[in-house]
């Protein structure tokens, strides 16, 4: 792996070009060595249709290399021109009641228009052809950010024409479909593939089969996009120039693991502020960590994202200052930014970048801050930047921690839980959370990866949420021989949408002999009591009621099973509080004879190489762990917003 390196977004469009050169040499002097351009600039290469504008992008171009930086070019695609849209209205999206997602933002474009589609052929071949050999550019960016705003589901006629031909292909009889459906439940047989409607603008909810489809489809649909582009890059680019696309936090409408395929890296936007505002954590959390964002939000998709994309990620577009999008947009802590790069880089990290170089006084992003000032001034950041591009110059972080602990995570499920939550507070993706939250705080390094991967190398595999289980996933576990910790719904679905003959947990019975017969969902205000050990816990929003022959090793006060095991299998039957997953973890580290490092509060550990890292995004300073060695950065107790790295003594 090469080393670690920071980068900036760069818009030259939106400064004059008298600035550009001394732009250029300021992002260097600041120890930044990559700049990504050109996402949203198509306006502005080809003005007019045929009518390309090269001699800026040129000069732009000329002026970063000449001050030692290396270029991520990206294609414009996000954007397409106003010109555009006035020759071919059938490219922008349609909302599910079938109304016009018009021009005046960005990602104004159905993944489905053909024609859309082909003019993104012609704009990323003439950047090729131009830009294709320039040795500067040592990366591709495609679009920017799929699916954000809602948009990866389309609901135009084309779209339509095209999942009624995907349904065709996947079925092959219409009978096939009917079945699989179950559309004799309120009359809802189809004749033909061709009468088969976008679900979503029905009298009420829709067959969750049917809409399951649609969600498959359109994944399917963003995957082909970024294919396509893919295609034309690798065509064209010479080896070594890698390929990636920007992917963002808490988004699961498509399933990334098939999008990366065609990438070599996979990057993301990390905003851990604008994130924990909207997200679904209650106000004591978004208070205490309101200046630092959630110790586990930013780690969790640092290594989902490295699952995601074969163990390459990079952080694209990090979180500089305050956003603008988010409903109260905080200013980080002094020193966060420094942190979330420093742990970007400790779980694996390529590359961070940080958005962007200067605060755009105008448009819709004129409250997003940025390294400068909308005057050019220097933000306050740099002095982080600054910091951080001497450490890194100083330390070598070595290869990412290899894992004894994996996570496996599905988007599929996160769809289906999604269509038919049955409790309103559940969510597949808050269960992969949760679990690995629980995990991070005894100090744990882990991986997370598809349901389809190769777990012989784990020693605790958890399964928090994948809702539709195969033989496949089955027989990996059982052949790992690893500890394996299995979270409620899982094995509750079959890839119909049905419930599986069997009954929950589906085919994950061979390994544990339980059945869930039914299901208390329970309501955001209230709380069930769990005795497990000497010590009470809770189930919250969802509790399933377990045939078994097995004791159950922890229960409600009325007798229901919560926690069942079978040897190496484990089960846990309600979403309960982080403390009840903690311990169970905890136990399953022994018997695995995993080595634990528990933290407290706010301080998180990560391994790299043969380095420890650690993070405390608490509000009061932290003890390190016994054992910490000399510390190469930082000081003990750790204050809050500050890191500490030292030499692990068990890494040879």
């Amino acid at each position: 792996m090469t080393r670690p390196r920071l980068g900036v977004c760069y818009y030259p469009e939106h400064w004059p070009e008298a600035d550009w050169a001394a732009h250029a040499s300021a992002i260097r002097a600041l120890g930044i060595e990559y700049v990504r351009i050109g996402e949203f600039c198509w306006s502005r290469i080809e003005p007019r249709h045929e009518r390309f504008d090269w001699r800026w992008l040129d000069s732009a171009l000329e002026s970063l290399s000449a001050a030692g930086l290396e270029i991520i070019l990206c294609t414009p695609t996000a954007c397409p021109p106003q010109w555009l849209v006035a020759r071919h209205p059938d490219i922008l999206p349609r909302d599910v009641a079938g109304n016009v997602r018009g021009f005046g933002s960005r990602r104004h474009y159905a993944f489905s228009s053909e024609v859309y589609g082909q003019h993104c052929d012609r704009i990323v071949t003439a950047m090729l052809e131009r830009y294709a050999d320039c040795a500067q550019v040592v990366g591709w960016q495609i679009d920017n950010e799929f699916g954000c705003h809602d948009t990866t589901v389309g609901f135009g006629s084309e779209t339509e024409q095209r999942f009624q031909t995907w349904l065709q292909n996947r079925y092959r009889s219409i009978e096939a479909l009917n079945d699989a459906w179950g559309t004799e439940f309120w009359s809802q047989a189809y004749s033909a593939f061709d009468t088969v409607e976008l679900p979503g603008a029905a009298v009420t909810e829709s067959n969750p089969a049917h809409t399951l489809a649609l969600r498959r489809f359109a994944s399917e649909e963003v995957r082909r996009f970024g294919e396509r582009q893919a295609s034309l890059i690798r065509q064209k680019t010479p080896t070594g120039v890698w390929l990636t696309h920007n992917f963002m936090g808490n988004f699961t409408d498509f399933d990334h693991y098939d999008a990366a395929r065609d990438l070599d890296l996979a990057s993301w936007d990390s905003y851990p502020l604008g994130f924990l505002d909207q997200g679904w954590f209650d106000e004591e959390t978004k208070s205490r960590y309101r200046r630092t964002g959630h110790p586990d939000w930013a780690a969790f998709h640092h290594d989902l994202y490295r699952g995601v994309c074969r163990g390459r990620f990079a952080v694209m577009e990090q979180q500089p200052g305050p956003v603008n999008w988010a409903d109260n947009n905080a200013a980080p802590l002094p020193g966060m930014v420094r942190l979330w790069s420093w742990e970007a880089i400790a779980h694996g990290a390529e590359f961070v970048s940080f958005f962007r170089w200067q605060q755009y006084p105008k448009a819709q992003e004129q409250m997003h801050s940025a390294l400068n000032l909308p005057t050019g001034e220097a933000a306050d950041v740099q002095t982080e930047i600054r910091q951080l591009a001497g450490e890194l110059a100083t330390i070598a972080p070595g290869e990412p921690a290899t894992a004894e602990v994996a996570l496996a995570f599905d988007y599929p499920s996160c769809w289906m839980a999604e269509i038919q939550p049955h409790a309103a507070e559940y969510s597949a993706f808050r269960q992969a959370f949760d679990y690995y939250s629980a995990a991070r705080r005894l100090g744990l390094d882990m991986d997370i990866v598809s349901p389809d991967s190769d777990f012989s190398k784990y020693r605790l595999i958890l399964v928090p949420a994948v809702l539709s289980v195969d033989r496949k996933l089955v027989s990996a576990l059982e052949a790992s021989g690893a500890q394996v910790l299995i979270g409620p719904r899982c094995g509750s679905k079959t890839a119909e949408f049905s419930i599986p003959p069997e009954l929950p947990p589906g085919a994950l019975q061979s390994l544990i002999p339980l059945r869930v017969v039914a299901v208390d969902s329970i309501r955001a205000d209230n709380r069930v009591p769990i005795a497990y050990g000497n010590n009470e816990y809770y189930a919250r929003c969802w509790l399933e009621h377990i045939d078994t022959d097995l004791e159950a090793k922890a229960a409600t006060a009325d007798g229901t099973g919560v926690y069942f095991a079978a040897g190496a299998c484990h089960y846990v039957g309600a979403v309960t509080s982080p403390d009840f997953l903690r311990q169970i973890i905890l136990e399953l580290c022994r018997r695995a004879g995993i080595d634990m490092s528990p933290v407290a509060g706010g301080l998180r550990l990560r391994r790299r190489g043969n380095l420890v890292f650690a993070f405390n995004y608490g509000p009061d300073s932290a003890a390190l762990p016994a054992g910490a060695g000399k510390l190469l950065l930082g000081s003990a107790p750790l204050a809050r917003g500050e890191i500490a790295v030292w030499r692990d003594p068990r890494a040879h």
